[in-house]
């Protein structure tokens, strides 16, 4: 009688059920070749070898099924592809925005009683500078020093020996500097190839200012290949009048591309047009765009088809036999935050005058060369990268706001989602205005410093992010960027050690686990959960039993100076203190901050 086939176990996956697996296979269906199961013999090598195979296979099929997956992957590269499935784009490298003040020396009129105004220039925008470590940062704007919501203030700066008279004055300004240096690529393109992709060196790069080719043509920046119309602002002749500056004019943009970002490079990637399918340049007369329902019973929604406005459904033109010159910005450093007098170099500056050539050249000379800067204030914007888990979440919410901003957590998701040439924020609650009769928001908001610890957002942001999200948010909702209060904690314990453990070893232990869980900054609002700190306590390995723990408010001149009554918000098991919603807590340093003591 035949023996009964026994089904093979699936579900062994491991190294010793597989190898039980096999040697069962083998005593049963082969135990007249095969008899030698002694662990040191040569059978038992290859049961050992084809179990560990297995096991490796196993878990590397485990593991790539994670990884497909959002909620389950761990690899951050992963996180961010997958995000991007979801709507979500991480700002890999965000800019710093800051004011900086200006300093330059001009000349006394004739009568020495105040500047000559033929020396006072434009400092133009694009000029650049450095930090005490060499990390650059360009001017936003243009800085006329003769303009009166420029300048800050002008003090003699040299008088004649001789009559006491000033001969120079000292002019001092403000103007915006953001993150960066200009950098500059050209690259050969070959052939026709449909989605043409280029890639651009470097893990800093903020933003793409301009692609051309060869020939004159630009190419521009879309949010999807999809879209082939950009708005674009022109001068407006008549901003004298209605206090309007600039114009927003529809341009087609037939040669477009779309920016993906990896934390090692940058990727730009264009549509499978060619110049020979493009028809026109112009937008099409509406009148051919417009639903044609005139005595009909149903009707068909063209809007949506590109070839509607520019005679092309190849999601734009690609670039072929050219040469591309991309010009984009690059910061210079992952950290560029500075704190104050941090900008201290003049490394390209760019001056205008308004009738050079009626002046002195050594006068303009002087002038050019006494040019001086620094930043009183701290410049901020860029942010370390969030941790696997928080793009998780950003991603899910990102997905559920549909680029639109309706509930709480939509404006939260659209405040992380702004792009990385605006800066970025740290950390961020909203909340309704609950003295405000209409639907006023309060979105509560923070950022980092140069050491990584929290700070003031200063105004430039605000001010781009207020920018940013009147594009996303409800008509009838309106919205005010405050700052949130940051609260300094400290942690005092006493536990008991094993009466057998190194108490130095274990004292170390403990701050380092401690010093490990609060390296993940929590949310505004966030409770500080004191019973966690017994548990991290407990878990480490030498530690009998956590006696007491303390939470205090740390205070001093480099703490903040929030007040917070920590006795009024803890919960009366102690178990836990509750922020409101524009609060956070921080441990600032965590050397000084955590003490304790083993008995």
């Amino acid at each position: 009688m035949p023996k009964k086939k026994v089904a093979v176990k699936y579900t062994s996956r491991d190294f010793t059920s597989i190898k039980n697996d096999l040697t069962e296979y083998a005593k049963r269906y082969y135990p007249d070749t095969y008899r030698d199961f002694n662990e040191a013999g040569f059978g038992s090598l290859m049961l050992d070898t084809v179990a560990y195979v297995g096991d490796m296979l196993s878990f590397y099929l485990d593991y790539q099924a994670n990884e497909s997956f959002l909620s389950t992957a761990l690899e951050y590269d992963n996180v961010i592809k997958l995000g991007k499935q979801l709507g979500f784009k991480l700002n890999l490298s965000p800019s710093s925005y800051g004011i900086a003040s200006f300093y330059i020396i001009v000349p006394a009129n004739s009568v020495g009683t105040t500047p000559d105004t033929n020396y006072l220039p434009v400092l133009e925008k694009g000029s650049e500078f450095l930090t005490d470590d060499g990390r650059g940062f360009i001017l936003n704007e243009d800085v006329n020093f003769a303009n009166a919501n420029f300048v800050a203030g002008k003090v003699s700066a040299r008088q004649d020996p001789d009559t006491g008279n000033t001969t120079h004055y000292a002019v001092k300004a403000y103007g915006q500097v953001l993150s960066g240096q200009l950098a500059r690529e050209t690259i050969q393109v070959g052939t026709y190839e449909k989605f043409k992709r280029v890639h651009l060196p470097g893990d800093e790069i903020t933003e793409i200012l301009s692609v051309t080719d060869s020939d004159g043509n630009e190419y521009y920046e879309v949010e999807y290949l999809t879209q082939d119309v950009i708005y674009k602002p022109l001068k407006n002749r008549s901003a004298t009048s209605d206090s309007v500056p600039s114009l927003l004019t529809a341009v087609p943009v037939p040669r477009r591309f779309v920016v993906e970002r990896e934390r090692t490079r940058l990727s730009l990637q264009f549509g499978f047009g060619s110049d020979s399918e493009l028809v026109t340049k112009s937008i099409a007369d509406p009148s051919n765009v417009v639903l044609k329902v005139h005595g009909k019973d149903y009707f068909t929604d063209k809007t949506i088809d590109p070839n509607n406005l520019i005679s092309t459904d190849k999601l734009g033109v690609g670039p072929s036999n050219t040469a591309l010159t991309i010009i984009y910005r690059v910061n210079t450093n992952s950290d560029m935050n500075v704190s104050p007098g941090g900008l201290s170099t003049v490394a390209t500056p760019k001056f205008r005058f308004s009738n050079i050539a009626t002046l002195s050249s050594n006068s303009v000379t002087s002038v050019i060369n006494s040019l001086e800067v620094t930043n009183e204030d701290a410049i901020a914007g860029s942010i370390a990268y969030p941790t696997s888990q928080e793009l998780k979440q950003r991603a899910f919410a990102a997905f559920a706001t549909q680029n639109r901003a309706v509930t709480k957590q939509d404006y939260i998701s659209m405040t992380y989602s702004m792009p990385a040439e605006y800066g970025a924020i740290k950390r961020c609650n909203i909340a309704q205005d609950k003295d405000s009769f209409k639907r006023n928001l309060n979105l509560y908001v923070v950022s980092e410093d140069s050491t990584r610890k929290l700070t003031e957002t200063n105004s430039t942001i605000k001010q781009n992010l207020k920018n940013w999200l009147s594009s996303v948010k409800m008509m009838n909702d309106t919205i005010d960027i405050l700052d949130a209060r940051v609260v300094n904690l400290g942690v005092d314990f006493k536990a008991i050690a094993d009466v057998d453990a190194n108490r130095f070893d274990v004292l170390n232990d403990v701050y380092d686990a401690l010093v490990e869980h609060f390296e993940i900054l929590p949310n505004l609002a966030q409770p500080f959960y004191i019973s966690d700190i017994y548990n991290i306590i407990n878990d480490v390995r030498g530690i009998v039993d956590v006696i007491t723990v303390d939470i205090t408010k740390k205070t001093g001149a480099t703490y903040s100076t929030t007040s917070f009554a920590l006795e009024d918000h803890t919960t009366p098991d102690g178990r836990m203190i509750n922020l409101p919603e524009d609060f956070i807590w921080e441990i600032k340093y965590p050397a000084n901050d955590i003490k304790g003591t083993l008995k």
